[in-house]
């Protein structure tokens, strides 16, 4: 948002609210499973009820389009609405879905460094940093990844999403991970994927010494391998790191990102494009990003910055497309971990349901 300081004017308006003037058009021709279709109806009966949901959801179970029938519904019905992610890269990547579903629907997306948007906007997706900007302004209020860092360890930013809704309206979350503050009373559980197939489970693999080796300037020879294969068979892989300094000292000539990286929406794109073989990454991309057959290794998952929550949410970014529901998720570690463990009964357990 740039500086604020006390000398700053902040505008409120007090009057009658504004309106959008659109005639909105819900254009999606996708068909939802039977439990999507059943988790999709539980969440609108909340929305028209005005009582908060909790939409808990395997990664790569399509929650999104679970959101499209309740927000076109608070759209004819006039009411404005809100979706929040604590991650920049869940707004860019929601943002061209949703144009593309609601094409007359005048929609801002709010990050820090976006452009400025014209119009009155009657679908704001914004990162939780952004609903600061206003007060007493949605009559609908949906929190995507309400679990991710650092909404959730912000209590100023839980207290932004709530100024920004009006008076008694509804939270509504949806997360693949909830913590127990996120459990409502109403809640669906979406326990496989869309297409129907098994959650990719994570396989561990021992890499002694790996940074030492790595401060050395080299590169642990079962990694090598393993980014070898994957770059000679043309399969798009993220590694993901558990530093920023492993990161950018890590060896080769490999595309690198992190949270303050300039270019990070722009090399992202150059994987999804396959201009670029793979990229190292921290845990910024561990959520809110989709990349067709992309296989994930995990570097020091025994670290303290691998919870369960993220090794999960990272093996999630494994097998979500129709056409590519396999692939291979490893974690490469100094010793295994409760977390370690964790992750993996929760997926194999999802697995079973």
């Amino acid at each position: 948002m740039g500086r604020v300081s006390s000398c700053s004017e902040l505008l409120l308006w007090d009057k009658h609210p504004a309106r959008g003037a659109n005639a909105h058009i819900f254009d999606w021709s996708g068909q939802l499973s039977l439990l999507q279709q059943k988790a999709s109806e539980e969440l609108l009966a909340s929305v028209q009820q005005n009582i908060s949901h909790l939409l808990h959801a395997v990664c790569g179970a399509g929650k999104t389009e679970l959101l499209f029938p309740s927000i076109f519904n608070c759209l004819q019905d006039g009411k404005r609405v809100c979706v929040a992610a604590p991650r920049t890269d869940v707004i860019l990547e929601l943002f061209p879905r949703f144009q593309k579903v609601f094409p007359k629907t005048n929609i801002h997306a709010l990050y820090g460094g976006s452009p400025d948007q014209e119009g009155f906007a009657d679908l704001v997706l914004a990162t939780t940093h952004q609903l600061y900007r206003f007060e007493n302004a949605f009559d609908v209020v949906f929190v995507d990844e309400a679990d991710a860092f650092p909404y959730f360890a912000d209590e100023t930013l839980r207290k932004a999403v709530t100024k920004a809704s009006k008076k008694d309206a509804a939270i509504h979350y949806v997360t693949a991970t909830p913590t127990k503050s996120l459990k409502t009373a109403n809640q669906s559980v979406l326990s496989r994927r869309y297409h129907g197939h098994d959650l990719p489970v994570p396989r561990y693999s021992a890499l002694w010494g790996y940074t030492r080796k790595l401060k050395k300037g080299k590169t642990p020879t079962k990694l090598q391998q393993w980014i070898e294969e994957k770059t000679k068979n043309n399969i798009p892989f993220l590694v993901f790191l558990p530093t920023i300094e492993m990161l950018e000292n890590f060896p080769g000539d490999l595309p690198r990102v992190h949270a303050e990286h300039p270019e990070r929406k722009e090399i992202v794109m150059q994987l999804r494009e396959k201009k670029i073989p793979g990229l190292l990454t921290t845990t910024i991309l561990e959520r809110g990003i989709t990349i067709e057959n992309v296989h994930v290794a995990v570097v020091g998952a025994e670290q303290k910055i691998f919870t369960s929550s993220a090794l999960i949410q990272i093996s999630g970014r494994v097998g979500r497309s129709f056409k590519y529901p396999d692939g291979d998720i490893v974690f490469f570690h100094h010793g295994l971990t409760h977390e370690m463990d964790k992750a993996k009964a929760a997926i194999e357990g999802w697995n079973k349901e």
